[in-house]
């Protein structure tokens, strides 16, 4: 999604299995084309290129696997040379990040977070006198917003974090950025979904099986 809005370059932030994502990076090429295998005193390897491949450049840092959000943005901050966004990753959206992008560099704040109107658990009916008129399948919640965990930053955000295993990044720097008038929020009215649950997964993957994946660009 982001490189679909031209941002290619990514860190991520490693944890538990770590390695097993760093494998496959490093493998990356053997994972995704065809491969001829010459056995005997004279082997090759030769992997045929038959698949496009991604213009991305990726970082891959060890953050620790106990490590609280704050401290694992901390810990990439000599990979940041700029103005830069950060995301769960566990949310799916039709967000336009150029537009998000945008807007932070007009308020000049240090941080801008995503507002989002999620989507309820359950299904809801749509009645009248007592005759259902409708099923609606997880309706959007039009009532507030929640922190949709799409983000962009200044350097200036690293001020307010450290290294401490235990420095978390709503509870406490958030916090404190919205007390110095530092955080603006960018109203997101479009799709938002979490993939928190076993529920959640089977209902983003029945969107994607039906064609109505709002979050593919």
């Amino acid at each position: 999604h982001y490189a679909h809005h031209g941002f290619n370059q990514f860190v991520l932030c490693l944890g538990y299995k770590g390695e097993v994502i760093k494998e496959y990076f490093y493998h990356y090429m053997l994972h995704n084309n065809d491969v001829t295998v010459k056995l005997g005193q004279d082997r090759q390897i030769t992997i045929h290129e038959n698949n496009q491949v991604e213009d991305w450049e990726i970082t891959l840092v060890d953050t620790g696997e106990n490590t609280l959000k704050g401290a694992r943005i901390h810990k990439i901050q000599k990979y940041i040379d700029n103005d830069f966004m950060v995301t769960y990753g566990d949310g799916v959206s039709d967000i336009n990040i150029s537009n998000l992008v945008d807007f932070h560099k007009k308020h000049g704040k240090i941080g801008t977070v995503t507002g989002v109107s999620p989507r309820s658990s359950y299904g809801q009916i749509k009645q009248e006198d007592g005759k259902v008129c409708r099923f609606i399948e997880k309706p959007k919640i039009e009532e507030g917003i929640i922190n949709g965990g799409f983000f962009v930053f200044q350097k200036k955000i690293f001020d307010y974090l450290n290294s401490n295993n235990d420095c978390d990044f709503e509870i406490g720097p958030l916090e404190q950025l919205t007390k110095e008038d530092q955080l603006m929020v960018y109203h997101h009215k479009g799709d938002w979904a979490c993939m928190d649950t076993y529920r959640d997964s089977v209902f983003l993957n029945s969107l994607w099986d039906k064609g109505k994946a709002f979050w593919k660009a």
